[in-house]
């Protein structure tokens, strides 16, 4: 995967709609896009979409800061049996995270900086599994937009990169069919297409985004400033199936064949992994706590739902007949519906929290509507009913964001930092030391420590004869 020196302003707010675009959910396509790249084609076969819902044992590995001076967001899935694959998404996305905090910190002014990185499905089927990672940003000068697609082979056991697709004696016919399309396109010409393909030593990092359209041709994607000059953005090209098939690897074929036709589960030759217990809590009715009589406050997680963590939280808040709003990534919940079902039927609040975390200020309107509809529409499919709230990941909230929503707002009064610090008691203290009536306390539950300071904060709040309210609840009975 190049680096290259692009402008934050003509890739974060250009691009992130069509990046946003290639993560797959419930619905949709996993890698068509909102706008068309120059290389493409508004007419090309999308890529079939895929539900990760039907992954058993999926875990998404998320993790985030809250710090808007050098904000950050990263997501990758952990599939049982795609070990090496997992790892190879954990190295680089570390990587880039370790590039971008180092970057941060030797800057004068990194006001603004963020990175995200998300994740989509390609294909999940057979013994066959490819993710898209997107990453966006990065801080500074090298801000921009790049992606990757991770390939697993369970047959072989092995990570495949997306070069390995194509049969290692095809490939200089499969580069000439892309230099092919790619001429005349605007914004190329020979002499660039001529040294983007020049070393056969650099093409898996030239050629690392291929996915398999529905109809089996073999699209390619390629970064900003690769292919063609860096203001026209990426281009994509789709060598069709007729002529794509006949250079396929074995392990291709096969990607081809699932990615056409999927089979309808998945077999990475994983041992049987059970599927993690969804609490059955449920809430014994309406709430009829008066707020203006009693003291209230609202208990709030941003980020999840998380398998490893959010089932145990809602079994700490079900022990004190406690209420919280969960405010969930659209990526999280269209992998996990069961568990945000859990929450509403433990009667909890469910808010939105956009589809995978930017700093809405920096997108235009059309990019922030995408980002927050789209995670709107997974909590419904998930539990029947559309949220009212949302939250901006990082407090970051203009005009532009509140005019593309119907929305409500929510930000918080009291701020744990549990991001910051991964200690329980210091959580469980940041809480219970400061609190007021009528606070709106912000953590999150992906991460092990904040949920483990619950019980403690439950108990010690209770005892002060706290009650806990969502924040619709705390809102109408103020």
């Amino acid at each position: 995967m190049r680096t290259h020196l692009l402008i934050p302003s003509l890739l974060l707010l250009g691009s992130l709609s069509m990046a946003t675009a290639c993560s797959s959910g419930s619905s949709g396509t996993a890698g068509g896009t909102a706008t068309a790249a120059p290389g493409s084609s508004a007419t090309a076969s999308p890529v079939r979409s895929v539900d990760p819902s039907k992954i058993k044992g999926l875990q998404i590995v998320s993790d985030n800061s809250e710090d808007t001076s050098c904000a950050w967001a990263t997501s990758y899935p952990d599939v049982p049996g795609a070990t090496a694959a997992t790892e190879a998404m954990k190295k680089d996305v570390e990587a880039r995270l370790a590039l971008f905090r180092e970057s941060c910190a030797d800057a004068a002014d990194a006001s603004g900086a963020e990175l995200n990185i998300s994740h989509g499905f390609l294909v999940a089927s057979g013994d066959v599994l490819g993710v898209r990672l997107t990453t966006l940003g990065g801080g500074g000068v090298g801000s921009g937009l790049s992606r990757r697609t991770y390939w697993y082979d369970g047959r072989a056991g092995a990570y495949r990169t997306a070069l390995d697709l194509v049969g290692s004696g095809s490939r200089s016919a499969f580069v000439a069919a892309l230099k092919s399309r790619l001429q005349g396109r605007e914004g190329t010409d020979a002499q660039t297409l001529d040294q983007a393909f020049a070393d056969p030593s650099l093409l898996a990092g030239e050629l690392d985004d291929m996915a398999f359209t529905a109809d089996g041709g073999l699209r390619v994607t390629f970064d900003p400033g690769t292919v063609g000059a860096v203001p026209a953005g990426s281009y994509s090209v789709t060598v069709p199936k007729k002529t794509v098939t006949p250079w396929l690897s074995d392990f291709g074929a096969r990607a081809q064949r699932q990615s056409v036709s999927p089979s309808g589960s998945l077999d990475l030759g994983a041992a049987a992994t059970p599927t993690p217990a969804v609490p059955t809590h449920t809430a014994s009715g309406d709430d009829d706590t008066d707020c203006a009589k009693v003291t209230c406050v609202a208990l709030t997680f941003d980020d999840g739902p998380s398998t490893a963590y959010t089932a145990t939280l809602l079994t700490y808040l079900a022990q004190y007949q406690a209420r919280a709003t969960f405010f969930t990534v659209g990526q999280n919940v269209v992998a996990h519906p069961a568990l945000v079902r859990a929450e509403v039927r433990a009667g909890h609040e469910v808010g939105n929290h956009s589809y995978s975390h930017p700093d809405l200020t920096r997108l235009n309107s059309e990019q922030v509507a995408y980002q927050l509809s789209r995670t709107s529409a997974a909590i419904k499919a998930a539990t029947g009913t559309a949220p009212t709230l949302f939250r901006p990941p990082y407090g970051a909230l203009n005009s532009t964001v509140r005019r593309a929503t119907r929305l409500s707002p929510v930000l918080w009064t009291l701020d744990t930092e549990d991001w910051k610090y991964p200690d329980a008691a210091k959580v469980a203290q940041s809480v219970v030391s400061k609190v007021k009536r009528n606070d709106v306390v912000l953590m999150h539950d992906i991460h092990p420590t904040s949920v483990a300071a619950v019980p403690e904060i439950l108990r010690a709040l209770s005892a002060r004869e706290y009650h806990f309210v969502t924040v619709s609840h705390l809102r109408s009975t103020m």
